[in-house]
């Protein structure tokens, strides 16, 4: 997982907007290029980036090539994300590294 090329991805508005289509179900390039006032070589680009980033699957099915969310690869990059930069969260990480630190320190000189 390549944080910073899913942060890359997410900061096109028409992608975000690709994304949230994607989330309800699996979708064709035409039938996403419908929803935009792009061309189609424009919607593929967007689909590449997606895809390069981890948070699209792409798979063939007869003439035609549907585009699908990967939700584990997105949902993991934001909550690790999150969980690093969140202030709140920094005190129970502090916490927690203290507690298994003294938790070794314990069965060390037991």
């Amino acid at each position: 997982m390549n944080v910073n090329k899913i942060f890359e991805a997410l900061s096109s508005a028409p992608r975000r907007r690709i994304l949230a289509y994607l989330s309800k179900t699996d979708m064709t390039a035409g039938d996403i290029g419908k929803r935009f006032e792009m061309s189609q070589p424009a919607v593929s680009k967007h689909l590449s980036v997606l895809e390069n980033a981890g948070i699209v699957w792409r798979q063939k099915r007869g003439q035609h090539v549907h585009y699908g969310l990967v939700q584990e690869a997105l949902s993991a990059t934001l909550v690790h994300f999150l969980a690093e930069v969140c202030p709140r969260s920094r005190p129970l990480r502090r916490e927690s590294a203290a507690a298994a630190s003294s938790k070794r320190r314990t069965r060390v000189s037991v």
